[in-house]
């Protein structure tokens, strides 16, 4: 009998469509999920249902008709084809579901896609680098009140973060090369933000958020998201022989009023275009897919605000999309 394993690939989500009702109910079930606004529940529902789904997603609707194509969401465009390349590498012993934490195609869809399939083992790879609670976390406890209501259970493993993976590396330093980063001014590495609570409650210890806390990675700090993303950044600053005045790693993305981890990327790239900068080349490696946040974010709005302030230049580097190093890298995470 032909042992089948299943590969359930795991993205954050996106809106059915950039109309304001698919964009509000994606906001809703992404924002009241508890690992991500992590607060009272009934404090977390009225934020959510009385004010920031309501106001936000006509707005981030406008910014979703920016991006999207003719095949629909890049996210979800890119996702598709990373499971498809996937499952074309890896071959017919396996069985390569996609889905997302929010929205369509839901988690609970892909895992009976698999069971469908008869398959003896099921191996869940969330698809973020740096490990938070608010998706990794969050990710892993869906799958696991999903299965604890069925009366056969195959063995079930989750694919870890792979911030330092060489491959991960190796690809988003080749994608950057492409664009010649020494002609840039400086480099920044915009990180999607988190709020500073999130990391207190991930890191052992009391120095977490003071100086330099985030300038190794050791025992103590292994799940902090900032030291991962710091980490990231080292490793592909000496994959471009980058000098460390000449890269700043920056968070983006923030909500409300309660304090973020920083530097903010809005902030850093004010700071530089008072210094006279120019020419500014970004890096988003939270992201392995291009979405609101890289394509609409970083490349429009930054750019436009840079220039505002005497700028010349925002380049977004691309994610990793389907680059085949990036392939490579997930056939490792599931095999080993």
């Amino acid at each position: 009998m032909q042992q089948l394993k299943g590969i359930l690939l795991v993205n954050l989500g996106t809106p059915d469509s950039p109309q304001v009702p698919d964009v509000r109910k994606y906001l809703k079930e992404f924002l009241l999920d508890e690992r991500v606004i992590d607060i009272p529940a009934i404090s977390r529902h009225l934020l959510v249902r009385g004010i920031i789904a309501p106001f936000r997603a006509p707005k981030s609707a406008k910014s979703y008709k920016h991006i999207w194509t003719a095949e629909g969401s890049p996210l979800m465009v890119y996702s598709v084809r990373q499971q498809e390349k996937l499952q074309a590498a890896l071959g017919e012993e396996y069985v390569v579901e996609l889905a997302m934490r929010y929205q369509t195609p839901s988690i609970e869809k892909g895992l009976m896609a698999l069971m469908e399939k008869r398959v003896n083992e099921i191996i869940v790879v969330p698809l973020f680098p740096q490990y938070t609670s608010a998706t990794n976390g969050s990710i892993i406890q869906k799958v696991m009140e999903i299965v604890a209501k069925w009366q056969a259970i195959p063995s079930i493993r989750f694919t870890g973060d792979f911030h330092a993976h060489p491959l991960f590396i190796k690809a988003f330093s080749e994608i950057g090369k492409k664009h010649n980063p020494e002609t840039y001014d400086h480099v920044l590495f915009s990180y999607h933000g988190l709020p500073e609570r999130q990391i207190l409650k991930t890191v052992e210890g009391n120095n977490c958020l003071t100086t330099n806390c985030c300038d190794t990675l050791h025992n103590r700090n292994c799940f902090c998201y900032r030291a991962q993303c710091f980490n990231t950044t080292r490793l592909i600053a000496e994959q471009l022989q980058l000098k460390p005045e000449n890269y700043t790693v920056c968070f983006q993305s923030r909500l409300g009023k309660t304090p973020w981890i920083k530097p903010y990327s809005t902030v850093v790239i004010e700071e530089l275009a008072k210094k006279g900068v120019k020419r500014i080349l970004m890096y988003s490696p939270a992201f392995v897919a291009d979405c609101l946040e890289t394509v609409f974010e970083i490349g429009v709005e930054y750019h436009e605000d840079f220039q505002k302030m005497g700028g010349k230049k925002i380049q977004l580097v691309e994610s990793l999309n389907e680059h085949p190093l990036f392939i490579e890298c997930l056939i490792d995470l599931i095999k080993n």
